[in-house]
């Protein structure tokens, strides 16, 4: 054969760089790459309420004893200073600071009890804090509470109720009630969710703080705040029980009563 000459039907083949080695000829095919999750915020609202992250530090059999004296001294406390707040005259002065005042007490009685924990929530694998999520769950919340105020309004009794709770921001400071509200809202759930529902033994303090939560808000004679104590205080509680925090909760009611408090005025 000549030289430089090849068997007919051969294929030529170029010379394979030394630097990169050359693939087997049964290795797997590389998995395609994952793509970016859009609306991963929208995606994960779910898992705020389910999606339970362990928390790594319980509290000691000390600790928890003395979370629940504590809890159950301001619980009473407290609920006797809200009821009190709520029953004043709706144009009486004393109201705005009234409710600061219970709110200082519930931030107080949350520091007391003991060390309270912001929360995480599982994001594509991540623990990150939840934020955005909360936020949507609160302005649902604020969708479905708008659609029953009509059907409320449609009831005079129930809507009186209504009323006689937005009488106060009817007679108020506006500025000085929105103030008074986010304040209140943050303390609650730091109570609430926070060092109360750490003074229970699991598995009822979802159940258990909201039941807890509903009683301290009959006692200020208004169904319809009971009422939605109870829906408020049962998402709180299990997204205090997915995230191991108060951060979602707080997040979430407040988003729910600070646009409550500038909604229902133009519904009654």
């Amino acid at each position: 054969m000549p030289a430089g000459s090849r068997p007919a039907g051969s294929v030529s083949r170029m010379p394979q760089d030394p630097g990169i080695p050359e693939p087997a000829p049964d290795a797997e095919p590389a998995p395609p790459r994952a793509r970016p999750v859009r609306w991963r915020w929208v995606r994960t609202v779910d898992d705020q309420l389910f999606g339970v992250v362990a928390r790594a530090q319980p509290d000691t059999p000390e600790e928890l004893r003395r979370r629940q004296v504590r809890s159950a001294v301001v619980l009473g406390v407290g609920a006797a200073g809200l009821a009190a707040s709520l029953r004043l005259d709706h144009a009486s002065p004393w109201f705005p600071y009234a409710a600061l005042a219970v709110a200082l007490l519930w931030a107080a009685g949350a520091w007391w009890s003991g060390r309270l924990h912001l929360g995480r929530i599982l994001v594509d694998g991540r623990l990150e804090r939840p934020i955005v999520q909360p936020i949507l769950l609160g302005l649902l919340l604020v969708a479905l509470f708008v659609a029953g105020a009509h059907l409320t309004a449609l009831v005079p009794a129930l809507a009186q109720q209504v009323r006689d709770v937005l009488g106060f921001a009817q007679a108020g400071s506006v500025a000085l009630l929105t103030v008074t509200t986010l304040l209140s809202g943050i303390a609650e759930e730091l109570f609430f969710r926070g060092g109360l529902y750490a003074a229970i033994p699991p598995p009822h303090q979802v159940w258990a703080t909201t039941g807890l939560y509903v009683a301290a808000t009959v006692l200020t004679g208004n169904v319809m705040l009971a009422f939605a104590a109870a829906v408020l205080g049962l998402v709180t509680g299990l997204q205090r029980r997915a995230t191991g925090g108060v951060l979602a909760p707080i997040l979430t009611h407040v988003t729910w009563s600070l646009a409550m408090l500038h909604l229902l005025p133009r519904l009654f």
